[in-house]
């Protein structure tokens, strides 16, 4: 009996497959065609069947790979309610961008907050609660990027008496972007054995080890200024006043970057979802990689932790000051949190800090316009959330187009800051009035003081620098 690859085809081979059916059957005799075409048909039937044979095992398991490729999911038709909180000053892409999240199969909870802009997958300001998933872009890419701050019993007149050496300091002992230092202090995070166990972060330790301590570019900073405790606090340790305090704002560096891009690119291999969604593919944390993701995702946090603790004890050891107080808080990650009801969720927030009953947390403004120490009231609308700062109102490319540098430090002198370096997108105009966010938020946060920029320091074009 003669046979063509019409036989074949007709079977229901695709593919590669075809060619390995080919393959096979060159080897049938004549005389046995018939019978090898029938044990076609039945491994295509049953391909388990197959698996261990030894002329077809080939061809099973190159079905058994298109089997188990991932489906095409689909979204839901209606997004779940979620609280908004400042809608009129949030723009048509972030508000978009939130409806797509709040389709997903896979989305429980859901919040905007008033500093909302739009980002990838979960806008920046956005916090979303699932159950056993996590999404890598709805942490960010920059995993664990948070604020610390360090208050100080300093006079606070030192931001006019000893201007220069404060700039010294900024200058000495903080480094930005690609700029490192060249003796890197060693740290516990590096002993990590999470480097040595999974791929991904194993050929990031170097990097990590050289930027421990640096601060990346764009809106980080390292800055000096006023902070005031409005009442006497017991949990901060701090009397009502004014204090001088250094406050930063950086992540992850490279390795947080390395992790969610590569955590990322296998969540959206996985999960095939409509191109309005794609970046909002997710992991699965009872399977291996989105275990893997949970563990590096927490190793990137806690080294973004590091990096700023090194920022600050370099400070400090040089002011010769040890802080009255220190706190931290992070905005780009996942946390398996448990609500009023006792269900558990995995709550993304993505430039959205952290605000459960109690909780402390920094909320910056620009460079001219004062930040907040706020403690959380837990509310469950927020999903216990709060912004994260000021949000932008017009967008890097837009700031570089449209304000005039000599606009900009004419505006920062009126307001008596000194900037040791940034870049036109970061000038103050570019950010929302932190007032009318915070007033947006009165229902998720108390506001235990304030911290007013005076000298600060960023990375950033060179042409844009006040110098001495």
């Amino acid at each position: 009996m003669k046979y063509t690859s019409k036989d074949i085809i007709s079977i229901g081979f695709e593919g590669k497959a075809i060619s390995l059916a080919l393959e096979y059957m060159s080897q049938i005799a004549e005389e046995d065609v018939a019978d090898a075409l029938d044990t076609l048909k039945l491994l295509h039937t049953d391909v388990t069947l197959f698996v261990e044979h030894p002329d077809l095992k080939d061809l099973a398991n190159c079905l058994l790979d298109k089997k188990e490729a991932p489906q095409p999911i689909e979204i839901l038709d209606q997004a779940l309610p979620y609280e908004i909180y400042g809608a009129n000053g949030i723009e048509d892409g972030a508000l978009n961008q939130m409806e797509t999240v709040m389709k997903l199969p896979v989305a429980r909870k859901g919040a905007l907050m008033p500093d909302a802009h739009q980002g990838y997958g979960l806008p920046i300001g956005g916090v979303l609660a699932t159950e056993s998933s996590i999404i890598p872009y709805a942490v960010g890419v920059d995993i664990g990027c948070r604020m610390c701050m360090s208050i100080f019993d300093l006079p606070v007149s030192m931001l006019e008496d000893r201007k220069g050496e404060l700039k010294t300091i900024l200058n000495n002992e903080t480094r930005f972007g690609r700029d490192t230092f060249r003796n890197p202090i060693d740290h516990e995070i590096l002993a990590s054995p999470l480097f040595n166990e999974i791929d991904i972060v194993k050929k990031l330790k170097d990097r990590a080890a050289k930027q421990i301590g640096s601060s990346g570019g764009g809106n980080h900073f390292v800055e000096f200024g006023i902070t005031e405790i409005h009442e006497d606090d017991h949990e901060l340790g701090l009397k009502k006043g004014k204090y001088l305090a250094l406050l930063s704002h950086s992540g992850s560096r490279g390795l947080g970057a390395t992790i969610a891009n590569h955590y990322t690119k296998i969540a959206m291999n996985q999960c095939l979802l409509p191109k309005e969604a794609k970046h909002l593919a997710w992991l699965d944390l009872n399977k291996e990689e989105g275990q893997e993701y949970w563990l590096v995702m927490n190793l990137a946090g806690d080294y973004a932790s590091a990096c700023h603790h090194q920022i600050h004890d370099r400070i400090a050891k040089v002011l010769n000051e040890k802080p009255l107080a220190m706190l931290e808080n992070h905005h780009n990650f996942a946390w398996k949190e448990v609500d009023q009801n006792g269900k558990e969720y995995i709550v993304h927030r993505k430039g959205a800090t952290p605000a459960g009953e109690g909780v402390l947390g920094v909320i910056p403004g620009s460079m001219t316009a004062p930040g907040f120490i706020v403690r959380g009231k837990g509310n469950p609308l927020s999903v216990d959330s709060a912004a994260h700062g000021a949000g932008r109102q017009m967008s890097r490319t837009a700031a570089k187009k449209t304000l005039q540098k000599s606009d900009v430090i004419q505006h920062l002198n009126d307001h008596g800051i000194e900037l040791l370096g940034a870049g036109l997108d970061e000038a103050p105009m570019a950010y929302k009035d932190i007032h009318s966010v915070m007033e947006h938020q009165k229902d998720l946060v108390d506001i235990v003081g304030t911290f007013l920029p005076k000298v600060v320091r960023m990375c950033g074009d060179s042409s844009f620098k006040e110098v001495d």
